[in-house]
């Protein structure tokens, strides 16, 4: 019997709707889970909107904080000091943790490196995202690092890769680690399918979208309508043991002409969840 697709949406995809839109919309197209963004709860008080999450069916991939970068990005580029960005980290782990399933993903990104230093970042991570996973673990929850596509380099991330990412999440070894596997991210990383194999039981949380020239750092496309093979990639990690919700993860930009934010959501929901039920059908080909 085949197994059942269990998909996701993060709030970045509906980035223009508020976060009761977000809950109720996703509920009424059957989507499974939510990816939480912490940019769109109420400062005040967390509880109500995130209670709203179970009552409305959904469960959680994911968390996603308004910091989520060890250095600057481009979402975030203040505060600058690491140790502001660790404890904002920590606030929302705390705030958020009561709220969400045991061992729930909150993801992590390096940020850009400063002066381009990529060796100065790498070696605060090997402490920091040490130190924010003893952390999320003592509160039910996981860190999962997510490697970004080398386009996002000087403004986003630092390294790039599955394999880079692997490296890192290996050398700290901490169980409540692992990784974010964006098939946007890393689709072009050498050996793709086999590095998901080493990876193991580290793959934490996997988010799809697709792939064309982007136009700026924040141009992705829907499911089906670029040149990413997300069938392969779905099967591979499925291989290899992941039985979490696959999340779609869309970033756009106001200011393209063809913004997926501008346009219609409820119907870039509808596609997405066809779209990937024809891809779950394909990876089991």
């Amino acid at each position: 019997m085949s197994e059942p697709a269990r998909f996701g949406v993060s709030e970045f995809t509906t980035w223009p709707w508020s976060f009761e839109r977000d809950v109720e919309r996703y509920a009424a197209h059957g989507i499974d889970a939510i990816e939480i963004c912490e940019f769109k709860l109420d400062r005040n008080d967390y509880a109500p909107q995130l209670e709203m999450v179970a009552r409305a069916g959904l469960g959680v991939s994911s968390v996603q904080s308004t910091v989520h970068s060890l250095f600057p990005d481009s979402l975030a580029p203040a505060p600058s000091d690491p140790e502001d960005r660790i404890a904002h980290m920590k606030s929302a782990i705390d705030r958020i943790s009561p709220h969400v399933p045991t061992g729930t993903p909150f993801v992590v990104i390096t940020g850009a490196a400063p002066g381009g230093d990529a060796e100065r970042v790498y070696q605060r991570a090997l402490s920091a995202f040490a130190e924010l996973a003893d952390f999320a673990a003592a509160r039910g929850m996981r860190v999962a690092y997510e490697p970004l596509n080398p386009v996002l380099f000087n403004t986003d991330t630092a390294l790039w890769g599955l394999d880079n990412a692997l490296d890192l999440v290996r050398t700290i070894d901490h169980p409540a680690l692992g990784l974010c596997f964006d098939t946007w991210n890393i689709f072009e990383t050498p050996n793709l399918l086999r590095v998901i194999r080493e990876c193991g039981d580290r793959i934490f949380l996997v988010q799809v979208s697709d792939w064309h020239r982007p136009r700026s750092g924040a141009d992705r496309v829907g499911l089906g309508d670029g040149t990413i093979d997300n069938a392969a990639l779905v099967r591979a990690v499925r291989d290899n043991g992941y039985r979490r919700p696959y999340v779609l993860e869309i970033f756009s930009s106001e200011s393209l002409p063809d913004s997926i934010w501008q346009a219609d959501l409820d119907r870039v929901l509808e596609k997405n969840v066809r779209a990937f039920a024809r891809l779950w059908d394909e990876r089991e080909r």
